[in-house]
This record gives structure tokens, sequence and C-alpha cells, in this order.
């Protein structure tokens, strides 16, 4: 028969299993014991702890939930419970968790902080703000708190306010790497580079193997044409798309051989899921008259798809229109773009409506897309997601004379625009051209620009037109005083988002 509660020594000798780190020793041993003492509050708290401990989240969720019957106004078990929650993806139950902590406690900065990378990851941005600065109001001298307030207001858009947040960690904790590297990243998207590349090597002094001040150190040094130093630092950040990216830095700097190398070596030895690695495979074999083996998509331009999903005159796009002009979204500098501006942030995660109701009818689009080409052999649809997040979503506003020079976008699987607002039709003025050549990629005598395949859309308004994120595209200039006006996305594949924020 079991008895009330286990000894005091039994205790101890779980409490200490815990602490030495023997996780699976705390775990049978604390279950041992709830099989004789079935109500004894501190048994479930070892085991919640140690099931935790060892990434057994949906077990040590049900562990929590059992404790918190037994002791429903401890702060630190809502916690616990809202970061087990978190790793499992139950967002809305994460975030539940982390406001009966506040609730209990008030004063729990980092419940608030915690709470906030939920609701941001949610999209719920002026929420999380409100959170994160409840945070701050409690404890000013959180540099994470300050950190943590910057990536949101980075993702709204307000890039000013995201550098003093990230100046105030970096004030308070001078060796806050992940800070340097931030401030840098949203420096770079006011256009101010060296203030930028003083930070991301001020991050590379605290620490040299940071993977994302290596790489972008590595993006700076290619867009300044030094390719030969972007090699090096690829290699060191070993981050996201880093091997593309330095396929890219090897045949810009005209490293043939390398690259060929290195090319098929990726291609035989991973899944062909690459745009990028794509666009120079293909590139790369209409320059040397060879058969290009990666079959994300070979045939890019068969591709491109336009549909009609917007009235040109519908309430949607006029509301869509006015947010675009009213709305106080900050600017991104454009590189590629001239006689026009480019919202900064990603437009699908703020708050107003219209954006998101569009981005819905996007994803529906993309189900289309997908069902229009099922039967093509590539990887582009072999292995079409079937989770899809937008990686970025802009607008791009053009006045006369405006146009975007031809580029790819690295980072998606399928990109795309709707087009809002079209100058009237004259020739090809205004066009979307696609095709297998930009970004002053080399070519090789005898080849010139006509050997590499190309084709163009004349958008109206209303229509979407998706294409693979391998394909070059770019805007022709145009001759009228009317505003040509898109919003521009990318969607890949869904990932699980790091808990880089929390607590």
């Amino acid at each position: 028969m079991a008895t009330s509660s286990p000894s005091p020594q039994q205790i101890q000798d779980l409490i200490q299993l815990l602490n030495d780190g023997q996780l699976a020793q705390s775990e049978t041993l604390a279950k041992n014991l709830i099989a004789r003492h079935p109500n004894v509050f501190i048994l479930h708290h070892v085991l919640s702890l140690s099931l935790d401990g060892q990434h057994k989240y949906a077990e040590a969720v049900a562990s929590y939930q059992h404790a918190l019957k037994l002791q429903a106004n401890n702060p630190d078990l809502w916690f616990n419970c809202g970061i087990a929650l978190t790793q499992l993806n139950r967002l809305d139950e994460a975030a539940n968790a982390y406001q009966q902590a506040i609730k209990i406690q008030p004063n729990f900065f980092e419940a608030h902080g915690n709470l906030g990378t939920i609701l941001q990851r949610q999209g719920k941005l002026d929420e999380a703000i409100k959170s994160y600065q409840a945070g701050l109001k409690i404890n000013p001298q959180d540099a994470r708190g300050y950190f943590n307030l910057g990536t949101v207001l980075r993702d709204k858009g307000e890039l000013q306010a995201a550098v003093d947040a990230y100046q105030k960690a970096i004030q308070l904790f001078p060796n806050y790497t992940d800070a340097h590297n931030n401030l840098g990243e949203t420096l770079r998207d006011q256009g101010d580079m060296p203030a930028a590349v003083k930070c991301y090597q001020a991050a590379l002094t605290l620490n040299p193997n940071h993977p994302n001040a290596n790489y972008n150190m590595a993006e700076f040094l290619y867009l300044a044409k030094k390719y030969e130093d972007a090699i090096d630092y690829f290699e060191r950040s070993q981050l996201d798309d880093w091997q593309a990216r330095k396929l890219y830095s090897q045949y810009k700097a005209f490293k043939f051989d390398a690259f060929k190398a290195n090319r098929d070596a990726l291609t035989g030895g991973m899944p062909n899921t690459s745009p990028f690695i794509a666009t120079l495979s293909t590139h790369f074999s209409i320059n040397s008259n060879t058969p290009d083996p990666y079959n994300f998509c070979k045939n890019g331009l068969d591709f491109v798809y336009q549909n009609k999903i917007l009235e040109a005159d519908g309430e949607l796009i006029n509301e869509l229109l006015n947010d675009i002009n009213t709305a106080d979204i900050a600017e991104r500098k454009q590189g590629r773009l001239t006689n026009g501006q480019q919202s900064a942030g990603n437009l699908f995660k703020r708050p107003e409506a219209s954006f998101r109701v569009l981005a819905e009818l996007i994803k529906q689009e993309f189900l289309r897309y997908k069902n229009k080409f099922s039967t093509a052999d590539c990887e582009l649809i072999l292995s079409f997601p079937a989770e899809l997040e937008f990686t970025s979503s802009w607008y791009v506003k053009m006045q006369q004379g405006g146009h975007l020079s031809a580029h790819i976008h690295e980072i998606g699987w399928i990109s795309g625009a709707v087009y809002l607002a079209m100058p009237p039709e004259n020739g090809l003025e205004g066009a979307f051209e696609y095709g297998t050549h930009g970004d002053e990629y080399p070519i090789l005598p005898p080849k010139t620009t006509a050997d590499f395949p190309a084709a163009h859309i004349m958008p109206k308004v209303g229509d979407i037109v998706l294409f693979p994120s391998s394909l070059f595209h770019r805007t022709i200039p145009f001759s009228s005083n009317q505003a040509r006006i898109c919003i521009a996305f990318d969607l890949k594949p869904a990932v699980d988002v790091s808990q880089k924020n929390s607590y």
C-alpha cells in the first residue's frame, strides 16, 4: 500500500541525481516514487525537469501539467511548461502558460520576454513589443530584453527604433555578439554599409566563428566584388546556404574548375533543392556547352505562372494601396532599384488586415501552381513543401523611369508579385522579364547574352505572377508618369524557428 509521502532520504537522493545531471536516472527514480506516491508535488516537479532536460518535451508538458494540478500557483512551473510547449510549437498554449506565470508573479520579467517571443512568432508584432517593453520596465538592465525588442522592431520595419534597441543592449552588455551582428544587419537595411561592416567586425572580434557575422561579412565582400575574400568567410559561417554562396563567389571569381568540382559534389551528394545552385548550374552549363546535372528546375522558363486574383478596382486593392501609402512603414535601401522605393521588414507580418488577407490568397494560389505543374519531374515540384512560410515580403513603388536590374531571390523556393498599379501599356515598358542571365555573371566567349534564354510577361492590375526562385528577373524601364506598384514575396519550406530570443 502506498504511503503518504517518500522518505526525506529518497527525496534528497532524487534531487541529487537531478542536480548532478543524471537525468535518465532521476527520471526513473521519480517515476518509481510517483507510482507509490502519486500526489507528491516535488516528485512530479523533478520528473518534469528530468524529462525537459532530455528534450522529451511532450512527456515533460504532461508532467508539468500534472504538477500544476497539485500546485497551480507556482509561476516557475508555468514558465517552464511554456518553454516545453514552445519546443512542441504549441504556441497558443505556451502563451497561456506565460500569461499564467505573469498573473501569479507580475514582475516575472523573463515570462514577459518569452511571451514576447511567442507573440512575435505568431506575427502579433505590436503585442510582442508591449510584452518586451513590460519586461524592460520591470528590469531596465536586461540586455536580452532590448535585443528581443530590436528583433521585433526590425520585423515591423521600424529600423531606427531597432537600431536604438540593439545599441542599448550593447551598452548594457558590450560583449553581446548577436546584438553587434543584428545591429549591423539593421544598419545595412538602412543603407549604411560602413557602419554595418564595423558591427560585423566587432562581432567577429568577440567570436571569430560567429556564423551570422561571418556570413554577413562574406555577403558584404562579394557585393564589393571581393569574391576570393568572401569564400573564406562563407566557409567559416557554415550557415544556411553557405555552400551555394561559396559556389557563387567561385563562379564570379572565374574559378571555374573549383566551381565545377564543388557543384558536382553537391549535385550528387545531397538533394537538388537549392534555387541558388540551380541558377549557377544552369548558367555554367550554357557557358560551357555541358549538360546541367542539377535537377531543381532545369527549364525554369517553363514554370512561370500568371493569374488574376484581385479585381482591378476592387476593395482589397484599394485597401492595400491605402495601407502602403499611409502606414508607417520604413523603406529599405535597394541598390538594384532605380527611381523607386522598397519597404523594409516583412510586410505580411504587419498588423494591417489587407496584407494578411493578401498573404492567404497568395498561399491558395501556390497550391494551384503546384497542381498546374504536378507532373513535372524536377525537385521544384517533387519536393514541393507541404508547409510554406513567407521568407520575406515587401512592396516596390516605381516612378517614371523606374526599373529593377536582373537578380534572383537566393533564399526562396517560389517567388512572385501581385500587381496593384501599372503604367499604361507601351510596348514592353514596365514588363516583367525573366531568364537565365543577370547579376553580371561571367559570359565566356564566344557566348553572348543572346545565348541565355529569356522571356517576358506584361502584368495587369490584379495579376499574380509566380516563378521559380532560380530565375533571373527584372523590370523593364517605363516612361509613363503613372506609378508601378507591386507587392513581392518569397515562399520557402517552413522550418522550426529557433528560440534564439528566449530567456
